[in-house]
């Protein structure tokens, strides 16, 4: 039987499993896939953990369905550009400055490396918080000299793993089987956790299966248990409440999104499948590849997340000293200080903002205490929860140890598996940036590096304003090369010139372009939203709006340049 890493039997295999039918087909599909566990390794990192665990908060199990069509719109934009890949055998980045437009391409490996530095400081921290919270607990000290030698150690040992994926080999064949346990043992540990308490009767599976259903209306108004509280209010406190939930409800369907697929993962799916030597022959291949390698454990993963976040925090009714209607008695529980904020702003909006600035500290507090319990139920939805809370109310169920160990062990296999994959990403990419084969051991090595010591240096720098201008410059300038990158790639779908005789006619191609023209859609809506909401900040937005207003000018520069080029050319002929 023929190895990953020999393209050459492994061409063989396929096009013999081809001839023989679809069972022998699928059985070589399952033993040469690789590249679509790598985005499954990248996607279940901490924003998707993030992300569900907030949509379960909030929504319960009625918005599963977010994550589900997020993925799709992925895999059909992800198999666009592989499409293409494998057809035309260019180098993406190559094949969009030539064919498309030189600040896309420029734009899309900009975009791709400042991301996979950026997003690599929290996997760092991800992966020490699982070790320090659930599985040594106080082996590990809250000290930076803690966490520098501990990220040290992660960065060699995922160095380690990138390097077995330089080139076609045996190498390549381990790397393939360190992520797809990875991706393994994550989807286990949730999992598990939902079997168990499907088994101990905790969940309402008549209504998971009603949350795979899509309603978009949940993009404008509150959605399960909370919307029958928010109903039961007096219409001042509902109106408050629905308007500050759907502001966060609608943030968090967006941010949830948006891990589904991100910029640098658009980048890593091509080269991936070049670096193997796949070409047209794998095209099939591909496709299956990331259904059943990156869209079926992302789907498990967050699902199973969302419904336990859902059954331990959805209008978690709030505890004995917040329900209190005595301030002294109040405060001293210990979700006070979470959800302050949010009491404090809805007295606000009660008795005005003068109102509210003339009164001390205890009126201020016996002001809040007075709120229904209704309320304060209200405002412990909108505190963000994290997977070490959930193992800890989850504890009772499972036993505590138990819990330590599924949430400690599911976590830190996210953080570790997508520090590997934003290494190798940054690898591509540099390669690309400075046009060297991707085997290029110096700059193969140095872009892992970039990108593992910007991780590991987390403890100086993911950290106050710091990390928030970081967060905001990169994740505003990802959501807006997003859909441009998707915008791009249904261009070159339909590039006669990039594309030739490989280019899909008739009903192919009308079916492609309503794919690719529904997942470009949701981008940009996505995008926008993200944008504009982000804009809003006095802070951040200016920079926001300077960020996306010169893009866009570089792009129509780039437009007319290629076009008084193409001028030339056909003039000189």
């Amino acid at each position: 039987m023929s190895e990953p890493g020999n393209i050459e039997s492994s061409r063989e295999l396929l096009l013999s499993a081809q001839k023989q039918g679809t069972g022998s087909t699928i059985k070589a599909f399952v033993k040469l896939s690789g590249p679509g566990w790598l985005q499954s390794a990248i996607t279940l990192g901490g924003g998707s953990l993030a992300g569900s665990l907030f949509l379960g908060v909030l929504g319960g199990t009625s918005m599963i369905w977010l994550q589900l069509m997020a993925i799709f719109m992925g895999v059909v934009m992800l198999s666009a550009i592989s499409y293409v890949t494998l057809s035309t055998g260019e180098r993406p980045f190559r094949a969009i400055n030539q064919h498309i437009n030189p600040v896309l391409g420029w734009g899309w490996l900009i975009a791709t490396m400042m991301a996979n530095m950026i997003w690599c400081m929290p996997q760092f921290s991800l992966c020490y918080a699982a070790l320090q919270k659930n599985l040594l607990g106080t082996a590990l000290p809250d000290s930076n000299s803690s966490k520098l030698t501990v990220s040290g150690a992660i960065l060699l040992l995922t160095f380690i793993v990138v390097q077995l994926n330089r080139q076609p080999g045996p190498g390549l064949k381990i790397f393939d089987r360190v992520l797809k346990a990875l991706v393994g043992m994550i989807v286990i540990c949730f999992f598990g956790v939902v079997v168990l308490m499907i088994g101990k009767g905790q969940l309402d599976i008549a209504a998971i299966i009603a949350g795979f259903t899509p309603d978009f209306g949940q993009f404008s108004r509150p959605t399960g248990t909370i919307a029958e509280i928010i109903a039961g209010l007096q219409t001042s406190a509902g109106e408050f409440w629905s308007g500050r939930i759907v502001q966060e409800q609608r943030a968090v369907m967006i941010g949830a999104a948006a891990t589904a697929v991100g910029i640098n993962m658009t980048f890593l799916l091509p080269y991936s499948m070049l670096n193997r030597g796949w070409d047209k022959p794998f095209r099939g291949l591909a496709r299956f590849d990331l259904s059943t390698g990156m869209a079926i454990p992302y789907i498990l993963v967050t699902s199973c997340v969302v419904i336990a976040a859902a059954a331990s925090f959805h209008a978690q009714a709030p505890d004995e000293q917040l329900a209190s209607s005595d301030p002294a008695v109040m405060t001293q529980s210990p979700m006070f200080d979470k959800v302050k904020k949010s009491l404090a702003a809805r007295v606000q909006h009660e008795v005005g903002a003068d109102a509210w600035s003339t009164m001390d500290e205890a009126t201020q507090q016996a002001a809040m205490a007075a709120l229904p319990t209704a309320e304060k139920q209200l405002a412990l939805s909108l505190v963000q929860r994290d997977a070490f809370e959930l193992s800890q109310s989850l504890a009772p169920l499972l036993g505590e140890q138990l819990a330590n160990v599924i949430f400690g062990l599911g976590v830190f296999g996210m953080g570790f598996s997508t520090i590997i994959i934003l290494m190798l990403i940054n690898s591509y990419a540099l390669c690309e940036a400075i046009n060297q084969p991707q085997s290029s051991q110096p700059a193969f090595s140095i872009g892992a590096l970039l990108a593992g010591l910007a991780g590991a240096s987390w403890p100086f720098i993911w950290d106050g304003p710091s990390k928030l201008w970081l967060a905001i410059l990169t994740s505003s300038f990802g959501m807006m090369l997003l859909p441009i990158a998707y915008i791009t790639f249904m261009m070159m779908m339909n590039s006669k010139s990039l594309m030739k005789d490989e280019k899909p006619r008739g009903l192919s191609m009308l079916i492609w372009n309503i794919l690719m023209g529904i997942s470009v859609a949701g981008a940009c809506a996505a995008a926008w939203t993200a944008v504009s909401d982000k804009s809003k900040d006095p802070t951040a937005g200016p920079v926001v709006i300077a960020v996306g207003v010169i893009f866009i000018i570089a792009v129509i520069i780039g437009f007319m340049k290629k076009k008084n080029n193409a001028s030339a050319d056909q003039a000189a002929v």
